[in-house]
């Protein structure tokens, strides 16, 4: 059974040349615009790591990694990243950032155990970005003023599309409201946590929503978040309303990275304990890394809200199940 939906009576708002035209105009615009909103620079990235490096994205731990031997390097095995929290970090200590300056990079990513659907490919593009910051900033003031920082960049890049190609109408909201997951659990005790999502999006159309991977009063977690990048106290996902599927939208996942305490704290929490062994680990609890915070920001995503398309394959090439196929084609829907 296809977990594809197309709303009844979609079409899709630009096709061919125009919609490659737009596509381009979003990368473009938006990756300027978060450069000059955060102060980062442009560095180039891996799309593979050393199996025993440590360095890639774990996600939740149960996803498998796109992994294969090299002859040239022995003993090596590269794992295709799952995204580069880790790299980018270590990344700011090697290239010589330093506190209120970063990096953003193209971050392509094969999650083969994806569940595909409107929103997931097994292809992942997205800008990857980091921040050094200093300990002062590693509170939720900052996180917020950081996170309004990345949707005033969106709506910029929204506002300016609209103008290059007028036949377009997505509109979004500036102003964000923050709310942890807890408050969500709260609010919403019956429902799924992406049932509350959408619930609470129905009113509030720009959301960052805080404190994921921690687990809440009722004994599960929102979601999950691997331990060793995000402090679950200080970090969030940008949610922003999708008027053409009528649902809340994940745009970025984001946050105040751990530091020693906080790194060391969630170690145990999550029973990952054996890391502790991994080069990358070892520099950050000894306190050989710096302070940062960093996220990503989904481009097919980006590209997907703002046009208005309806499914993620509209805007990015990737492999579909055949009832995706069959689905989208007697709609009308083209898949690159």
């Amino acid at each position: 059974m296809s977990n594809c939906y197309i709303p009844q009576g979609y079409r899709t708002p630009l096709t061919g040349y125009d919609l490659q035209r737009a596509i381009e105009f979003v990368k473009s615009s938006f990756q300027e615009n978060l450069k000059l909103a955060l102060n980062l620079r442009r560095v180039s990235a891996p799309l593979f790591v050393d199996r025993n490096s440590g360095l890639n994205d774990n996600l939740n731990g149960v996803e498998r990694p796109v992994s294969f031997d090299i002859p040239a390097v022995a003993g090596a095995t590269g794992e295709v990243v799952h995204s580069l929290a880790k790299w980018k970090r270590l990344a700011l200590k090697r290239y010589g950032f330093y506190p209120g300056n970063g990096l953003y990079t193209d971050m392509n990513a094969i999650r083969r155990d994806e569940s595909v659907d409107n929103l997931h490919s097994v292809y992942v593009d997205q800008w990857d970005w980091e921040k050094v910051i200093t300990r002062e900033e590693r509170n939720v003031d900052y996180l917020k003023y950081t996170v309004r920082s990345i949707v005033g960049a969106v709506c910029d890049t929204c506002d300016a599309l609209r103008r290059a190609f007028p036949q377009l109408n997505v509109k979004l909201e500036r102003e964000v409201t923050f709310i942890t997951t807890q408050e969500l659990e709260d609010l919403y005790p019956e429902l799924a946590p992406i049932q509350r999502e959408t619930e609470f999006l129905r009113t509030h159309k720009t959301v960052f929503l805080m404190q994921i991977g921690k687990t809440l009063r009722s004994g599960i977690r929102h979601d999950g978040r691997a331990p060793d990048y995000d402090d679950w106290e200080l970090n969030g996902d940008i949610l922003m309303w999708n008027d053409v599927l009528g649902r809340a939208f994940e745009l970025s996942s984001m946050g105040i990275r751990v530091d020693e305490e906080s790194l060391d704290r969630q170690l145990t929490l999550a029973g990952c304990d054996g890391r502790r062994e991994l080069p990358f680990h070892k520099m950050l609890l000894n306190g050989q890394l710096p302070l940062t915070m960093g996220g990503g920001i989904g481009q097919s995503r980006l590209c997907m809200l703002l046009i208005g398309c309806c499914h993620i394959g509209e805007v990015q090439v990737s492999l579909w199940d055949q009832d995706t196929l069959d689905t989208c084609e007697a709609a009308g829907v083209h898949l690159l």
